[in-house]
């Protein structure tokens, strides 16, 4: 794309702010979840014909794109308004799964709407971030910790909804972005990890009120004799190691027809199955570099907004593909949690696309002066 310094056009300044490596990493993470979508979906897809389901699969990951550099377009006061509205807007519909939700697997998480099953959390999740640091810098004016509590109200209504739901895994994740985010605002270690000890407790509590939380981590810390009847954890290290070095090829994994949620929870098994460990590892490095090159720009970064809403957003993405490669490698308790941009599924592919817009947008190099909204 030849597009010259000294233009001043939206699209001029847009291409010499934004940071172009770190769109290129996240623009071959949805390439390779378009590769994984039509590895695995035909057997979703039977009753389609091939192009129809080409087609149906490639139309996340071509709204995600368009999501991410819509979104980075954004001046930082936009982002902001775009954070609000679309919080109330989650807040509300998280909130309407309670009564009009669809239960699967034990929890009513989706509604359905034009006859797509919608997860109203997975958008929560980035413009939640936002807003929390927004309301941490514009209430710095009545203290530290007073800013801090205001900004922990939207957080503490998510996490009663979520608690309804259940959402165990959400509810952490939320609340590991909003501590990491606390603590850039100058909340002491000492009650940071005064905070685990509360996550820790609600994380115990969680084991013995809800019994599809307490079966995982049972199977995860004692799991079963190899038989007939092998855990779902077991048969993912099976597509591992079926793969070996270089894997069995695109669409020839056999392990991956056995697995619950192929497409999505344990994607990245397929990928080590039918692409092999050097693609894994290739995978996992794409997404340590988003997250250290972005953690690396806000070294030198003065707007105190800008730097929490981007370590927020940034937590969150690590988080979230931390979860998924952890339990699909058995290295923690399997949770319901897609890979960022690489698993299909509608939700979590466009909440994760938000957020990645937001954080491009936020930290595209400007002038000195903030424009973010008082």
């Amino acid at each position: 794309m030849e597009v010259s310094r000294t233009d001043t056009s939206i699209l001029g300044r847009w291409w010499w702010g934004v940071d172009r490596w770190t769109m290129a990493a996240l623009f071959s993470l949805v390439v390779m979840g378009c590769i994984m979508a039509l590895a695995t979906g035909s057997s979703r897809m039977r009753d389609l014909s091939a192009t129809a389901q080409v087609v149906r699969q490639l139309i996340f990951p071509s709204m995600a794109l368009v999501l991410i550099v819509g979104i980075s377009l954004l001046p930082p006061k936009w982002v902001v308004r775009l954070a609000l509205l679309g919080c109330v807007a989650a807040l509300g519909l998280t909130a309407l799964t309670l009564v009009m939700g669809t239960e699967i697997k034990g929890g009513r998480r989706w509604l359905h709407i034009a006859g797509q099953s919608v997860q109203p959390s997975e958008f929560l999740k980035p413009f939640l971030a936002v807003v929390c640091a927004w309301l941490m810098v514009q209430a710095q004016s009545f203290g530290r910790y007073p800013a801090l509590v205001v900004a922990a109200i939207p957080v503490g209504v998510a996490l009663v909804i979520l608690k309804q739901q259940p959402d165990v895994g959400m509810a952490i994740v939320i609340i590991a972005v909003f501590f990491a985010q606390a603590f850039l605002a100058g909340l002491p270690m000492l009650l940071i990890m005064v905070g685990a000890v509360g996550v820790l407790a609600v994380g115990v509590l969680a084991y013995t009120m809800h019994g599809h939380v307490r079966m995982r981590i049972d199977t995860y810390l004692n799991p079963p004799p190899p038989g007939p009847n092998i855990t779902q954890e077991e048969r993912s290290l099976q597509a591992f190691g079926n793969g070996g070095l270089w894997g069995q090829g695109p669409g020839e994994g056999r392990v991956k027809a056995n697995l619950p949620d192929a497409d999505a929870d344990f994607v990245f098994a397929v990928v080590g199955e039918e692409f092999g460990l050097v693609v894994c590892l290739a995978l996992l490095l794409i997404f340590a570099f988003v997250v250290l090159r972005g953690l690396a720009r806000l070294l030198h970064e003065r707007d105190m907004f800008v730097a929490l809403a981007a370590a927020g957003l940034l937590t969150q993405f690590g988080l979230q593909a931390f979860v998924n490669m952890g339990s699909t490698l058995r290295l923690i308790p399997t949770k319901g949690m897609t890979l960022p941009l690489v698993s299909y599924g509608g939700s979590s592919m466009l909440g994760i696309a938000i957020g990645m817009g937001m954080l491009l947008a936020l930290t595209r190099r400007r002038g000195p002066r903030s424009e973010v909204p008082s």
